[in-house]
This record gives C-alpha cells, structure tokens and sequence, in this order.
C-alpha cells in the first residue's frame, strides 16, 4: 500500500523531478520531468546526469556535497538545458536518498512554471518596481532628511535633558534611514565593477578586523586559509562588501552570546560556469562558515531575492546585493544552511594572466 503510495506521489508530483544513481546515471524521471525537458524516460534512462543536462552553476560540487554531508543543497538561478531547447532559469534541489547510498533525488523549480501559476512573475516584478520606485526617491528623500538631521543638531546645542535626548533620537533615526536609502541606491547601481588583481585574504583581513572592533566583537572569527592561493580580478571596495555583508549576518544571527566563525579558502578548478563562449573556471572558492541558528525554511530558497529577510527590522537587500556583485564579477555563491552550521560559499575566477603580467 505504501509503495502504491509512494508511485503515485512521484507520478502526480508538480515540478520535474529525477533521481540519479550512485555513478550519475539517471534511474527515474517523472512524467512533470518528461514533459519539462521533452524527453521520454526511456531516453534518460541509465544516461550520465551531468551528460544529458547542461547546468549553468556548479552542480557537481553540489552533487558531492550532498553526498558526502547527507543533507539537501538548493541552487538559485541555474539556467537548464538539454542542448535541445532554450535555456530555462530553474531552481534546483538536491536531496539524498536515505535508503540507497549515493542516490539523489533532484527537484526542478522552473521560473515558468511559477509563472504559469501565477506567482513567480508578479513577486519578481513586484520587487524591481519597489526597487526601481525607490531608487527614483532615494536622492529626493535623502535632502530633506539631511536638512531635518542639520536643524536637529541645531536645537540641540541649546537643549539639555529630556529635550536633548528627542533631538539625538531624530538625528539618529535620519541618518538610519539615509543608511537605507544608500544601499538601494547601490543595489540599483548599474556601473561595472572597478577590477583589478585583488588578494583575497588581504580582503578578507581587512573585513575580519573591521568586524572584530565593530559588530563582530562578540565573536571569535577562525582563519583558515590556503596561503598559495592566486589572486582574483574583482573590485576591492566591493569584495569588501561582500565579506562585511556576511559577517555581519552572521554575527547578528549569533546574537548577544556571540559564536564563532571560520574564514576558509581553497583551490578548486573543477567548478566552471557556462558562457557563450564556452566555460569559464571559477577556482577561487571562500567559505564564511558560522555556528548559528541557520537561514529559517521558509525563505532559504528566496534568501539571495530582494526583500526578504528573517530579521524583524530587516530590509532583504544585503544578500540580494552580495548576489549581484558576485554576478558582475562572474561568480557564483550559494548557501547550505542548518542549525548549528551555515555555510556561504563565493566561487570566483583567476586574474586573468594579462593584468598579473603587468603588475610583475
């Protein structure tokens, strides 16, 4: 009863769905799955995964991963393909398979789909207006709020006890808002990064102790790094946003008690992204790694979208602008996260051989 169960469950399922071998070879595919790649089972049957479906993203790191730590990996924003039509912008689940070793079970999100039922295109269009609405105000609101904080400082210097304290609080909550205001403005920045060669662990030095006299006081940060690592070609400024954007995620996350966090780098040339012009390799890979809570279920899959957030008074916009540069820096990042143990991780190309020249 309960195997007749389980079939029509995987038959009935909404979303593509496969499940591979322990060697990578695909062992079933659903009807959605048929349907989605327009490829009968008989023809995926026993065909190599990787072979049969061209992924934009570093899904077989993903695949290993899941096998070696036993738990479920979601990718955002891989383009799918099986070579036979367009590339389709799809959200991927790994999960292993408790009863048989190595197996995984993959999940498609297709962005499509989400649009044929009415949800995906009216969220993503929602938060491009929000974001394009609030660009358009940004400076607009930005003067008044300054010329508000410069009478309040003026009041200030004639008042005294309670009175003084209103003034500080305005002064304050001004320069909160022209805080916000800022980082939309800089999600809505469109000018390319300023690349040169960038020493990865001098930057993220750098964050750590900006973190450590800051925010992250609290915490105790590991360095665990792989000394022979080469440079990357990024924008310094904005590599240092990345690492200060995850820090102190997770140090918030940590709370008043504070936590640790481990700071690891390595060299990894297997993990490409597809281009037009072939693939390029994204060796470089840093993992910020924090013994916290972990991201809510609810919005792990969202996390890297616009507005959302699992802090009350948060505004959804850190990661979301940490996903962009990474972007416009031709990289990938992802997250796999449980309580007790996140881990983001930023993958990123090599300076190209051009520029290192010309700094030797």
């Amino acid at each position: 009863m309960i195997e007749l169960a389980a079939t029509a469950l995987w038959a009935s399922l909404p979303l593509p769905a496969l499940v591979i071998d322990a060697a990578g070879r695909i062992a079933a595919a659903n009807s959605a799955a048929e349907t989605f790649l327009n490829l009968s089972t008989r023809s995926l049957l026993g065909k190599d995964f990787l072979d049969r479906l061209s992924i934009d993203a570093p899904i077989a790191e993903a695949i290993a991963r899941v096998r070696r730590d036993l738990s479920a990996i979601f990718i955002t924003d891989a383009n799918l393909t099986t070579g036979e039509k367009a590339r389709v912008l799809c959200g991927i689940t790994l999960s292993p398979l408790q009863d048989k070793p190595g197996a995984l079970l993959i999940l498609i999100s297709p962005r499509e789909l989400a649009d044929r039922l009415g949800r995906g295109q009216v969220v993503t269009s929602a938060a491009k207006s929000a974001i394009g609405m609030a660009e358009m105000l940004a400076h607009e609101i930005k003067n008044p709020l300054a010329g508000i904080a410069g009478a309040a400082q003026l009041l200030a210097m004639n008042l005294s006890g309670d009175d003084l304290e209103l003034t500080d609080l305005i002064v304050e909550e001004t320069q909160r808002v022209v805080k916000l205001l800022e980082q939309v403005e800089r999600f809505g920045d469109v000018r390319p990064p300023q690349r040169k060669s960038v020493n990865l662990h001098d930057a993220l030095d750098r964050a750590r102790r900006s973190a450590l006299v800051g925010f992250g006081a609290h915490m105790t940060i590991i360095e665990d790094y792989d000394p022979s690592l080469p440079s990357t070609y990024a924008d310094d400024d904005q590599l240092m946003q990345i690492f200060l954007n995850l820090l102190k995620n997770a140090s918030e996350a940590a709370g008043p008690r504070g936590g640790t966090i481990r700071l690891r780098t390595f060299y990894d040339f297997a993990l490409r992204r597809r281009a037009k012009d072939g693939s390029a390799a994204m060796p470089l890979q840093i993992e910020i790694i924090d013994d916290g809570p972990g991201i809510p279920p609810a919005i792990a899959a969202d996390i890297f979208e616009p507005f959302v957030s699992s802090k009350e008074n948060g505004t959804g916009l850190g990661l979301a602008l940490v996903s962009k540069i990474i972007a416009d820096h031709e990289g990938w990042i992802s997250v796999d996260s449980a309580p007790g143990r996140t881990v983001f991780r930023i993958s990123l190309p090599l300076a190209p051989r051009a520029i290192l020249d010309q700094i030797g």
